[in-house]
């Protein structure tokens, strides 16, 4: 994946998945802007770039509102000469069961995740539509967001909220060239390293340099940060020109298709449904085979 002469944004990524997109990107001949709150963290992440041969600057800022969007794309052109990747990965967590999360704790996971995918998204098209050479926008999903998980209101309905919007902006962007996808990653990072049945397995890993095990990259489509950035580059490339609208899974040795949303099972009834006839019919009708919800539990194989 040859990316020479794009110039790309990735937003969170002075560090985790979002440092080993930029990474990526740079390897592959793209000029970046690593973006980060932490000032630190931009500058450690721009210097391993250059030290690596690649092209970066760096922004901080915190992404939600207009302002750190148009400083994004504003920064891009005006260092590199143009803005055609953009990958939103900023986030942040502020996980609680619904009766205890408050207003301050949905609205800042929203404002980051949801808003700031929106402005930075508004912002690049803009960008995108008036160079007329087409672009790449990908935002970075969860499987959270397409199951739903526990504690996790505002991340779930944030991270489903981003894939609606990738198909909605697929149709809008579709004659400018830009094609928009949505990425739904499993890496380990610090947070799926507090998860149980995976910490012992990624510790020992980390310690001992060994691979991680075949039930883990396969199985549950658990890898490094590494095993995500492939996708990453080449939906930021010239092959991926045709691809636009999806949910694309990966991680570990998985990569995947995620389904959108369709009817199930569809029932009629003459003159509509009133509540008796719903509850008659709906166990051997549309309801016989209920969805799942939920992202399942990891298993570790038996001993």
């Amino acid at each position: 994946m040859d990316l020479h002469g794009k110039v790309a944004v990735v937003t969170g990524s002075g560090r985790g998945l979002g440092l080993a997109y930029a990474r990526a990107l740079a390897a592959a001949g793209a000029a970046v802007v690593v973006n980060d709150v932490d000032a630190s963290a931009v500058d450690t992440a721009v210097a391993g770039i250059t030290r690596e041969g690649g092209r970066a600057v760096g922004l901080v800022a915190a992404v939600g509102d207009s302002e750190a969007a148009e400083r994004l794309t504003e920064t891009a052109v005006r260092e590199f000469g143009s803005l055609d990747v953009l990958v939103t990965n900023a986030g942040i967590l502020r996980d609680r069961v619904l009766w205890k999360m408050t207003d301050e704790d949905f609205d800042a996971v929203v404002r980051v995740h949801l808003r700031g995918t929106f402005t930075c998204a508004r912002a690049a098209a803009v960008r995108m539509r008036e160079q007329g050479t087409g672009g790449r926008i990908v935002l970075i999903g969860s499987p959270a967001g397409q199951r739903g998980n526990f504690g996790q209101t505002n991340y779930a309905a944030a991270k489903a909220g981003i894939v609606a919007m990738a198909r909605t902006w697929a149709m809008e962007l579709a004659r400018a060239g830009v094609t928009v996808n949505a990425v739904v990653p499993v890496a380990a990072t610090e947070m799926t390293k507090t998860i149980p049945v995976f910490a012992p397995v990624l510790e020992e890993a980390e310690r001992t340099g060994a691979p991680l095990p075949d039930w883990l990259r396969k199985d549950e489509g658990l890898g490094t940060v590494e095993d995500v950035t492939g996708l990453i580059t080449f939906l930021a490339s010239d092959a991926s020109k045709d691809i636009t609208g999806q949910a694309i899974g990966v991680g570990g040795d998985r990569l995947a298709l995620w389904s959108h949303p369709a009817e199930k099972a569809v029932a009629f009834a003459d003159g509509g449904w009133s509540a008796e006839a719903i509850a008659e019919r709906w166990h051997e009708g549309v309801g016989a085979e209920p969805e799942t919800y939920g992202i399942p539990a990891p298993k570790a194989p038996e001993a």
